[in-house]
């Protein structure tokens, strides 16, 4: 058996040096918890296909009626009873007018609730949908306090998924930094302090153009009466309200320092 010492550099056969390449991660990869989420919206949305009368009457049980809240009215009969008073801050969520509504909705959660499905793992992932949903069902109450139409649609909560995911999304490593880690890292980066969030000009326009995009070109929940349809402007704006200032409630993450805040969101001058 010839060894190594016994073929000359001559005879040997050159090689090519072997490269190893960083394995590339999939253009978009959604966590367990998120996906169950779409799929659940998805499989609801599916009620559309049921005859007319038992979708109205879904509709009326498990969306969102501010006149069901209405202590004046002791005689409008709203189908549900008294538990819809609960249930319905919630449920109205899972309910979507059309594959647009439904589309826009799930198009706007897929990068910040993916973030943020991976921070908080499936069960704050939950019920953070569920607190920012009640909390822009209550912002839709105050400003519709008579209000007939019923209001659906997931818009609330999905706006509470991306006020919280802004608290760590530009902050060095994370999904929207310009030195973005993968997508496990980039989603558990120390967040921003919440003064300090807001001092930050990324998050300030961030806001900026949120703010103006919901008021002028909103997305969210709709009334389902078609000569009464109109966007639920109020309760997308408490949904986020609510992500934003609940966000340390439900992140497992330590917080940042300060100093080390004002270090790690320096993305453009290190590249510089």
């Amino acid at each position: 058996m010839d060894s190594p010492k016994d073929s000359s550099p001559q005879d040997s056969p050159v090689l090519p040096a072997a490269s190893e390449e960083a394995p590339r991660e999939p253009i978009l990869t959604l966590p367990v918890a998120l996906t169950a989420y779409i799929v659940l919206l998805a499989v609801i949305h599916l009620r559309v296909l049921l005859p007319p009368e038992i979708e109205n009457w879904t509709i009326d049980v498990f969306g969102f009626i501010p006149k069901r809240y209405d202590s004046s009215l002791l005689n409008l009969q709203i189908p549900g009873g008294a538990g819809a008073k609960v249930w319905t801050f919630v449920t109205y969520s899972l309910l979507h007018a059309n594959l647009t509504h439904l589309g826009f909705n799930v198009l706007w959660l897929l990068p910040f609730g993916s973030a943020l499905a991976r921070r908080f793992g499936a069960i704050r992932f939950f019920v953070f949908l569920a607190v920012t949903a009640a909390a822009g069902a209550l912002a839709h109450l105050v400003t519709h306090e008579h209000a007939v139409a019923p209001m659906i649609g997931a818009s609330a909560s999905v706006s509470g998924a991306m006020a919280a995911a802004i608290r760590f999304a530009f902050v060095r490593g994370s999904f929207l930094s310009f030195s973005r880690s993968d997508a496990d890292t980039a989603a558990k980066v120390p967040a921003l302090p919440l003064s300090r969030a807001l001092r930050d000009g990324r998050v300030v326009g961030f806001l900026a153009v949120w703010f103006g995009v919901n008021i002028i070109f909103g997305v969210g929940a709709i009334g389902v009466d078609a000569e009464t349809t109109s966007v639920a402007w109020q309760a997308h704006i408490g949904g986020f309200f609510a992500g934003l200032l609940l966000f340390a409630l439900f992140d497992p993450v330590p917080r940042m320092r300060s100093d080390a805040a004002d270090a790690s969101s320096q993305d453009v001058s290190d590249r510089i």
